[in-house]
């Protein structure tokens, strides 16, 4: 089982008559049951044309309405990001994954204030998008390093998710469903958000959350997990201190680390019954030691 996604989604692009839009396309199509879900393109300029199969329409109304597409992907320019996620809660679709890094603050403001209320659910900005592994990947997420297993992962950081991933590839342990929700504030789904749908899935046996400095969703998330989480979580806070190439994409998070410090948040979080790792080199083996029993523990 999955959250979010699965082989029966349906998937339309926002922006496939950009380079990114294209490219990436392309490389999810060509995974699981890729070309049975992406079924449609949206551009404006392009409208009745086709891309590698793909039939492309001038909104996301009516690409819904041609395909049943119910999940878009968005590779739009940042000032033309937060009305492409508008045309979307207009249409009413299910879920919408924002790739798109550097979203005017403003104009995120304004469009998750239209997002309250509505059926939409937003994942990002600045996000990799997510993954449940043999089934169906949306977004830049890399294909090769993850596997159909029973434990989920969410993240902040967009880095820090494929590390986790090739972490637990190499023990062996696959995933559920591999969700990347973006370092941005102000932002979409929130760590909380995706933990409460882990704990309902009846096949993801434990979880791993990767948070960032910047913020309090960390904070809010610990201590939900303490009165509500029933199954086993190992945390990690990305921070100033992690090697400069997994700190990468955390720009939006040090630009409003205006809370606690990375290792706050973990003291925090270890209070509250989350396993935590202290050097992002050791998630995986953290992981396998709860779940594999005869793996060797921590000393």
């Amino acid at each position: 089982m999955s959250i979010l996604v699965n082989k029966h989604t349906r998937v339309m692009t926002q922006g496939i008559d950009g380079e990114a839009g294209r490219f990436h396309t392309t490389q999810c199509r060509a995974y699981g049951n890729g070309r049975k879900c992406f079924v449609a393109g949206v551009s404006a300029d392009h409208a009745g044309e086709s891309f590698d199969g793909v039939p492309v329409f001038a909104t996301v109304r009516d690409a819904r309405a041609a395909t049943g597409a119910s999940v878009s992907v968005i590779y739009a320019p940042p000032a033309l990001a937060a009305a492409a996620i508008d045309e979307a809660i207009d249409a009413e679709l299910d879920l919408v994954i924002c790739v798109t890094e550097g979203v005017p603050v403003r104009d995120m403001i304004r469009t998750l204030g239209r997002l309250k209320g509505s059926r939409t659910l937003l994942l990002g900005p600045n996000c990799p998008g997510l993954i449940t592994p043999d089934e169906i990947k949306i977004g830049i997420m890399p294909s090769d390093i993850h596997q159909r297993g029973r434990i989920g992962v969410v993240s902040r950081s967009g880095t820090l998710a494929h590390e986790v991933a090739s972490q637990l590839r190499s023990f062996g342990i696959g995933q559920s469903t591999v969700v990347g929700i973006g370092g941005d504030l102000p932002g979409g789904l929130q760590l909380v958000d995706v933990l409460k749908m882990f704990n309902d899935d009846p096949r993801t046996d434990a979880v791993i959350m990767v948070g960032e400095i910047g913020g309090d969703t960390e904070e809010q998330c610990a201590c939900w997990i303490r009165e509500h989480m029933r199954k086993p979580v190992v945390g990690f806070v990305a921070g100033a201190s992690a090697p400069a190439h997994w700190r990468a994409g955390d720009a939006g998070a040090i630009a409003t680390s205006v809370n606690a410090s990375a290792e706050e948040k973990m003291a925090l979080m270890k209070q509250c019954g989350i396993h935590v790792a202290h050097n992002p080199a050791e998630i995986g083996k953290l992981l396998a030691s709860l779940v594999m029993p005869d793996y060797l523990p921590f000393d």
